[in-house]
């Protein structure tokens, strides 16, 4: 039992050793046709690795010649089949803008924007990539409206501005947690502007609503009379879009606050005609 063990362990170190040897008397032969064979069908058999190394060999000496296009159509997938997708999005570009006239150009303009997709992270995290991806898909939308690929395309956008609001959303309630309000409320008005489609508009209104009066609450006197107008504003607002909304009560409730702090500081006025708000 033990023997055939290392027979076979010997067996693999051979195949090993002849398959590496392979490659490396392949890459470095210095003959465009071998390297390109092999560059093929290492591709065919799903080995990227080398598949790239080869191809990479390959591009000079075809410069200008008719394999050209195919060598810089599957470089450019060797990144992305290997989860390179910054280079693979960057190769897939550049085929784009060289081979302008290639069957292959729609493509690879839209992989280049999948491949920045790819890179799109979960929503607590930079989402520059998303950018860049929702940028490509726009851009191949524009380029490309009859495509095949318009429904994927808008998919694929929807599904970063997702993340995209998510992120801005619980940006603006840690503000509001951390009693930074002016930057709550700045953010929570970036959300209704940049995602006007959102289906947290009610919500997102109830907590400008609530913050503002946070806000108010907590403010030097000299600044409560302003900040509780504001308040009652934004609740107001809210009150006419959604009469029935779960959380009319809660925000009724610190509209009565409010209007009650307003009367205080207007009487305090009447006092003393010194006092400023």
């Amino acid at each position: 039992m033990k023997i055939s063990h290392l027979v076979l362990l010997l067996f693999f170190a051979v195949c090993t050793f002849s398959c590496k040897s392979e490659f490396e008397s392949i890459r470095t032969s210095g003959d465009p046709k071998a390297i390109l064979a092999k560059a093929d069908e290492y591709y065919e058999l799903e080995e990227y690795q080398r598949a790239q190394s080869l191809y990479e060999l390959s591009i000079a000496p075809y410069r200008g010649q008719a394999e050209a296009e195919q060598i810089a159509y599957r470089y450019a997938y060797t990144y992305y089949y290997t989860k390179q997708y910054v280079l693979a999005s960057y190769y897939f570009k550049n085929f784009a803008t060289t081979y302008g006239g290639s069957a292959l150009k729609e493509e690879a303009d839209f992989m280049s924007a999948y491949s920045n997709y790819e890179l799109s992270p979960v929503y607590r995290l930079d989402q520059s990539y998303s950018v860049k991806a929702i940028e490509g898909f726009e851009e191949f939308a524009n380029r490309y409206p009859s495509s095949e690929r318009i429904p994927e395309a808008n998919r694929l956008i929807d599904v970063m501005r997702a993340k995209m609001e998510e992120k801005d959303f619980e940006s603006a309630k840690l503000y509001m947690d951390l009693r930074r309000f002016e930057s709550a409320q700045r953010s929570f008005e970036n959300v209704l502007k940049d995602y006007p489609e959102t289906n947290r508009a009610e919500e997102v209104r109830y907590l400008m609503g609530k913050s503002q009066y946070q806000y108010a609450d907590l403010s030097f006197v000299s600044r409560q009379y302003e900040r509780f107008q504001k308040a009652i504003e934004l609740i107001e607002n809210f009150q006419g879009r959604y009469p029935d909304s779960t959380y009319g009560e809660e925000l009724s409730g610190y509209l009565k606050k409010s209007k009650e702090q307003i009367k205080k500081l207007e009487n305090v006025r009447y006092q003393s005609t010194g006092s400023r708000p």
